[in-house]
Order: structure tokens, then C-alpha cells, then sequence
């Protein structure tokens, strides 16, 4: 029995065969966000509303009056796996930076709507209580998230440590972080309303596969020769592992947007490069064609997935971020500040590509990829 979602190749590793199928997943996304988007009338019993605009984005914002309050939820996903398996091969923690990548999901997706994270909260849950009995993989845990506030100038407000046999797998731990934030000035709100055909697309580089992606990364590991212990680049990068690189951290953008705040610079639009890989830069639900001219280099691991999974440049680029960590759309005027202000702040950056006027598309012209309105519905 065929299907759209078949691999033509045979020996191609797709992401609904490793058991994440977005089809199935984004239908509840726009299910839930309907329901949702009914209880907005709940916050006029408080004398507040919420911005309209941000229903759908990555980050949900109330206006308070004086100011706006920005909020996000995410989970960290399969990567604490690999960071188990790495343990048990290399004995060393890995859990400082699986904390970063943790707390990079949920505040780079506040920050996209202009916010300046405020307050981060944990969300750790073990499959008993003898997950956190492992004194040095949870304490380089508490070191990675304090450190990683201290990054992004938040505060940890607290948390919950719920152990969970029978729904937590036992030795495992599924993280997750809440971060609220504030948008003030309220000049600082970041919706979209403001994009326009002439703006750049600034990418920030990524640093490696971040948090997305990881259960197709895991599924590939079964075809590698030394496992998770494979080099990904023996001759440019040698020693780097497959399962090493793959838990480089998440970098944390929040100093950049801060950064460009401070610079006078307002995005008119951001995208978190997350799920959905290169489709997020079709994220605003206005009819624009973004035409890129110019790639941030692709870190080892993800040309090695790539080719290992026997991807193409179009399937890869749907799935992974291949190098993009999050996109900065700014007035033309502004692109190069913004580049050099990221760099200022230790991250990459480059102007990537131009908005235009014309139908809902992204064109990646060096690879000759086109993704249409139809590739990407979290609406």
C-alpha cells in the first residue's frame, strides 16, 4: 500500500519512520489552538486582552496595559536519550548542556515576539525517584540551568520533580521549561504586523541539531558502524562523535534580540528554526515570498544525518535546521547591524535572503528547494 510520505529510496530514513508524524500532530495543533483562542474572552473578566496576533505564534501575549506579558511552555523531547546513552559510553554527564538545550527551547520562542524573558520554570519528571539519586548527573543538570539563566537574565522561579513510574520510562527523565517574559516598551511586540516586501531575512547560525529532529537522529544511529561513537568528519573534525555532536547545546538567542533592542534595532518579524526545519520561515500567516540567496554553513552532524538518512536537500531542509538557528526579519536598512550585533554577541550571523511581494513561498535558491503555503499549516 503506497503513501505521499514513502521514501522513494529504499534505503532513505524518513522522520515518520523513526515515529514522529506531523500530519498526524499539527491537525490537533490547529484543533487545540481553536479551542484555545475561545477562552480569550476569559481575560476581559480581569480588564485585559490578548494580542490576536499572537495565536499561533511561538510565544501567547497579554496586554496588561503598561506593558505586555509573553509566556511559553516547551519540552525538551528525546535528546536526554541520547545524553543516557553517551553517559553510559564515555562516563561522563552530559545533563549541564542538556539543561541549556531545555531552557534555549522554551526561551527562544519567547523571545520571537519581542519579549525579554522574565522568569524560566522546571518541569522535571523521572521515571522514579532514583533518577535523582545519580548525584553527579543531577547536580550537572542544576549547574546547566542555573547557568544558562544566568545567560539569559532570567530568574528560576521553581519547579516540579514529579517521579512517574509506569508513565516515565524507568532511568529516564522527560524535561521541560516555562518561561514568561515581558514586552516593554510595548514598541517592542513582534507579531508580524510590520514585515514587509523589501525586509532582510537575518539567519542566526546554529549550533548543531539543537533539540529537533533527535528521534529520526536516534533511529539513524541503528546504520552506523561504531554507533553513537561514529565520527561524523574524520578528516576536518576528527574525534567528534556522532552521539558528541549531536549534544551540542542549543545556543541561547535571547542576548542577541536583547542586544538589538539595546541597538535601536526592532525585528519586524522572528522565527525559532525548530520542528518543520526551513518550513518555520513560512511561519507569518501573510502572503510573502521569501527568496534566499545566501546559506549559513551546515555543522558536521547535520551533513552527516543527511547523508546517512539518505536525505535530499528538499526533505532535509523541511526537517532539520541545516545551520539556521532562528530568523531575524528586519527593515533592509537595518541587516547589517544586526549581523554584526549578533556576531558582537558570539553567535554567527548573515543576511540571508530578501521578503518580496508575491505568493506564500520560500525559495532556496542555491539548493533550488521551493516550499509552498501547503508545506507548512500549525494554523
Amino acid at each position: 500500500m503506497s503513501s505521499s510520505h514513502a521514501p522513494s529510496n529504499p534505503g532513505t530514513l524518513s522522520y515518520e519512520q523513526a515515529g514522529v508524524n506531523y500530519d498526524l500532530i499539527d491537525p490537533l495543533k490547529v484543533s487545540a489552538q481553536r479551542a484555545a483562542a475561545s477562552t480569550a474572552t476569559q481575560l476581559g473578566r480581569h480588564g485585559f486582552t490578548e494580542v490576536a496576533a499572537s495565536r499561533g505564534e511561538s510565544a501567547y501575549v497579554v496586554d496588561v496595559g503598561p506593558f505586555y506579558i509573553a509566556s511559553i511552555v516547551e519540552c525538551l523531547g528525546s535528546k536526554a536519550l541520547v545524553a543516557d546513552e553517551m553517559a553510559t559510553l564515555t562516563g561522563r554527564s552530559w545533563y549541564d548542556g542538556i539543561a541549556q538545550d531545555t531552557i534555549a527551547m522554551a526561551v527562544n520562542d519567547l523571545i520571537t515576539v519581542g519579549a525579554t524573558p522574565l522568569v524560566v520554570q522546571a518541569y522535571w519528571a523521572a521515571g522514579g525517584s532514583d533518577w535523582f539519586g545519580d548525584a553527579q548527573r543531577a547536580q550537572a543538570l542544576v549547574a546547566g540551568w542555573k547557568k544558562a539563566c544566568e545567560v539569559c537574565n532570567v530568574a528560576w522561579g521553581g519547579g516540579e520533580t514529579p517521579a512517574l513510574a509506569g508513565i516515565v520510562e524507568a532511568g529516564r527523565i522527560d524535561l521541560a521549561a516555562s518561561c514568561t517574559g515581558l514586552i516593554n516598551p510595548k514598541q517592542r511586540l513582534s507579531v508580524g504586523d510590520g514585515l514587509q516586501a523589501g525586509d532582510a531575512i537575518v539567519l542566526l547560525d546554529a549550533s548543531g541539531i539543537h533539540a529537533n529532529g533527535l528521534s529520526l537522529a536516534r533511529k539513524l544511529v541503528e546504520r552506523l558502524p561504531n554507533g553513537w561513537l561514529t565520527e561524523v568528519d574524520p578528516v576536518n573534525h576528527p574525534g567528534l562523535t556522532y552521539g558528541a555532536a549531536l549534544l551540542a547545546p542549543t545556543p541561547l538567542y535571547s542576548p542577541v534580540t536583547e542586544a538589538l533592542w539595546a541597538a535601536g534595532i526592532v525585528p519586524h518579524y522572528c522565527a525559532n528554526i525548530t520542528g518543520h526545519g526551513w518550513r518555520k520561515l513560512l511561519r507569518h500567516p501573510a502572503a510573502f515570498t521569501y527568496r534566499i540567496h545566501t546559506l549559513p554553513p551546515v555543522p558536521p552532524v547535520l551533513k552527516f544525518i543527511q547523508h546517512h538518512a539518505q536525505h535530499d536537500d528538499r526533505e532535509a531542509y523541511s526537517t532539520l535546521n541545516m545551520g539556521a538557528g532562528f530568523a531575524i526579519f528586519v527593515a533592509a536598512e537595518d541587516a547589517e547591524r544586526t549581523v554584526a550585533v549578533a556576531q558582537a554577541q558570539g553567535i554567527g550571523a548573515r543576511i540571508a535572503g530578501v521578503v518580496e511581494a508575491g505568493p506564500k513561498q520560500l525559495l532556496i535558491e542555491p539548493i533550488g528547494v521551493r516550499f509552498g503555503d501547503d508545506d507548512l499549516q500549525l494554523r
